[in-house]
């Protein structure tokens, strides 16, 4: 879990993306909505539910393609925000309520950092089959499948949280740079890439 954690992912791009653009609630929440998302996934594979995504063909790829679907929107409508603008303008933060809401702080919610953190978190079909193939290995025999393996992903999601921790701390000290236009819409398009490539390769893996 600790390796998985330390691997850099969509949920990392996320979060150093929202803590360097100075969006403290937002972040707070982009955090607490991916670690909602693990402990669903955490307490459905325990329940046995999420073995339906490795026994149901059409269940796993209708999950695959929302999921592409969604990152791919995602990292365009950030790489979109980018072109759209002036060069003096500061690019619109893509999921936080549009321009104005993004030039007067309106999009620094925790709420709204939330919704975006649990929805890229559930809609990773990978997330499932992971803690499918992980999770029942280091669950006792004969024991009950549901308090081991939501408390296991807890220790996963506290893990998680130290990491962002130290994302957050990290993107603080480069904030200032980054608060720049010029610097903002290059962030921009580097995550924006990023988010859009997972999506993408998410619909063409087999």
């Amino acid at each position: 879990m600790g390796l998985l954690t330390l691997t850099p992912g969509l949920d990392t791009a996320l979060i150093l993306r929202t803590a360097a653009l100075g969006h403290r609630r937002r972040v707070w929440g982009v955090v607490l909505g991916i670690q909602s998302g693990t402990l669903v996934w955490g307490v459905l594979t325990s329940l046995g539910v999420t073995a339906l995504l490795t026994a149901s063909h059409l269940t796993y790829e209708t999950l695959r393609w929302a999921g592409a679907a969604y990152l791919v929107w995602m990292g365009g409508r950030l790489l979109w925000a980018t072109w759209r603008h002036a060069p003096s303008e500061s690019p619109q933060t893509a999921g936080t309520g549009g321009t104005t809401g993004a030039r007067t702080g309106a999009g620094d919610t925790l709420l709204g950092g939330w919704r975006q953190g649990i929805v890229t978190n559930l809609l990773n079909p990978k997330m499932g089959a992971f803690y499918v193939a992980m999770l029942p290995q280091f669950i006792p025999a004969g024991a009950s499948h549901l308090a081991p393996g939501v408390l296991l992903a807890g220790v996963h999601i506290l893990l998680a949280v130290a990491w962002a921790c130290a994302l957050i701390a990290f993107a603080h000290v480069l904030r200032d740079r980054l608060q720049r236009p010029a610097a903002r819409r290059c962030l921009d398009r580097i995550t924006g890439t990023v988010i859009a490539a997972f999506g993408i390769r998410l619909a063409l893996e087999q």
